[in-house]
């Protein structure tokens, strides 16, 4: 029985890896690919470039020379969605995952597990825990994935943080598809730079398609490094957030809308606080603006207190402004979409 035949019963598995100047990571993610329980024969992996400008390309190139299962794609948009395009109409697989540039998989199982989830439940699409905790995390990034783990860091109806294990809405964590789903919902929505993922998957559960998600489905994601890359990424997904509420206004959730308020109601807290210190005296009107910012002040910092007594007080001083560049990034990046959106069709 030669190779071919001895891996008939495996199902083609194509991982789709949109990346973009991802020189410190990628080869450390392609090799837990390569390292994966699961025939070699039966991975596919799409890595589909942004043109980077460091040297992505040249470490994929060096592993393609070896490994033929890697295959480098160019993406010339450079955008994420139009990177899961070229990748989903590339691919030749049953499954298709989608696994970034700068994830870390916590064991060799993935793969199989994909399989065998799609199998034991019959689901169109497979959801997947997407915690911020893998190996070699500086102190602030250990503060920003417990502040995006906290139930104020991330909203409550999301599984990425979860442990649960059954069906779900693929909204918040679909990552793995079927080849048909395709076929029945179209590709990924390409005015879309970030969100991408969620307006897709909003249009999967739409269809009436399925997702079911497990804890063997985790990859990890690594947290920004610095305040600064946290604002950018934030921002990004505020503006993704603003676009696909212009493409679905029925999905807007009230959840969704308090970072745009708390953004939009700050000018004014901030006048009429330094109207009542001015006149020192505290008014009814003015007073009403002011309250809601302080009680959200004082729970962002008993937050931070209980998550610290938890895990440790070294992150405390990162929390509290953490929590609030999460808000406020969220809420402006809003604003910035609206105001020069690069969602409009």
């Amino acid at each position: 029985m030669d190779r071919e035949q001895q891996f008939d019963g495996y199902p083609l598995v194509t991982v789709v890896m949109p990346v973009y100047n991802e020189g410190r990571f990628i080869e450390a993610t392609i090799q837990q690919l390569l390292d994966q329980d699961y025939p070699a024969e039966k991975i596919e992996i799409l890595v589909v470039d942004g043109l980077s400008e460091d040297n992505t390309r040249a470490i994929v190139r060096n592993l393609a020379e070896v490994h033929p299962q890697i295959i480098l794609l160019d993406n010339p948009k450079r955008r994420s969605s139009s990177g899961r395009n070229i990748g989903f109409k590339a691919g030749k697989g049953d499954y298709f995952v989608v696994i970034d540039g700068h994830c870390y998989l916590p064991d060799r199982q993935l793969i199989s597990s994909i399989v065998d989830n799609f199998r034991k439940s019959g689901a169109d699409c497979l959801g997947r825990p997407q915690t911020l905790d893998p190996p070699g995390l500086t102190a602030f990034q250990k503060a920003v994935a417990l502040a995006r783990a906290a139930r104020i860091g991330h909203g409550g109806d999301s599984f990425i943080f979860s442990d649960y294990e059954g069906f779900v809405s693929p909204v918040s964590s679909g990552a793995a598809y079927r080849r048909d789903v395709f076929k029945r919902v179209d590709y990924v929505d390409e005015n879309f730079d970030a969100a991408e993922d969620v307006e897709f998957n909003y249009r999967v559960e739409k269809a009436g398609l399925t997702c079911y998600t497990a804890p063997s489905l985790k990859v990890k994601y690594y947290p920004r490094e610095s305040l600064g890359k946290l604002v950018r990424q934030l921002i990004r997904y505020g503006r993704g957030r603003k676009c696909f509420a212009r493409k679905h206004p029925a999905a807007i959730t009230l959840n969704q809308l308090i970072p745009l308020f708390f953004v939009l109601g700050l000018p004014f807290a901030i006048f009429s606080f330094c109207l009542m210190v001015f006149q020192r005296e505290v008014t009814i009107f003015p007073s009403l603006l002011v309250l809601p910012y302080v009680l959200y002040l004082l729970l962002l910092l008993v937050t931070s207190l209980l998550i610290s007594r938890k895990n440790g007080w070294k992150y405390f001083r990162h929390l509290p402004i953490i929590f609030l560049i999460i808000h406020f990034s969220l809420g402006w990046g809003w604003l910035v979409e609206r105001a020069f959106g690069w969602g409009r069709r």
